[in-house]
């Protein structure tokens, strides 16, 4: 969980890179490791963050699906560019499953498109070409048509559950200033690091 100190400094930066025109402040980096120890990472959208962690939403079976699997530790990373001389926050912990309601209800107030895309991408699988990826979105416009479009069951949330997050701060000639936090049970440490 995370300690109202933490949560507070993380939506008081997100909502400053909000008002500060970044085309996508949501966007965090999130690193994998597969079961054979391979990293990955890729830019993905936060969707919500309260004392429990961080939330995004994927494809179950995509290759971060099953890199989750295998391994739920993960790191995350944002970078706010327009915040003073620029903003890090990195982010690393445990990646679970959301419950199921979570995922529905959060899946039910996504475009209509999007809706259908989950059902129609084999996410992470070789596409053959354009038109097969074009005739699956067609399948699944009229398999739903005139209906609302359910949450398929490949598809859902995670929260990523934080057990170390820093906060960075940068400042001319390096002198940046970051502040490490870890958890300990269900505590929480702070110091500061060298920059």
């Amino acid at each position: 969980m995370l300690n109202p100190q933490i949560l507070d400094t993380f939506r008081q930066l997100l909502e400053q890179a909000m008002a500060s025109g970044d085309p996508e402040p949501t966007a965090m980096n999130l690193a994998t490791v597969d079961s054979s120890g391979r990293v990955a990472s890729r830019i993905v959208l936060l969707k919500g963050v309260d004392e429990r962690g961080l939330r995004f939403y994927t494809n179950y079976l995509s290759d971060k699906g099953s890199q989750l699997e295998a391994h739920p530790q993960v790191a995350l990373c944002f970078h706010w560019k327009q915040l003073r001389d620029g903003v890090q926050v990195r982010i690393e912990g445990a990646a679970r499953r959301l419950q199921p309601e979570e995922s529905d209800a959060y899946f039910a107030s996504r475009p209509r498109g999007s809706q259908i895309g989950a059902w129609a991408s084999l996410q992470s699988q070789t596409l053959p070409d354009r038109d097969t990826f074009e005739q699956r979105l067609t399948r699944y416009e009229q398999e739903f048509e005139g209906r609302e479009v359910s949450r398929p069951p490949h598809w859902g949330g995670y929260v990523v559950e934080p057990d170390t997050l820093e906060f960075w701060y940068g400042a001319q000639f390096r002198w940046h200033e970051r502040v490490r936090w870890n958890r300990h049970g269900q505590t929480w440490t702070s110091r500061l690091l060298y920059p």
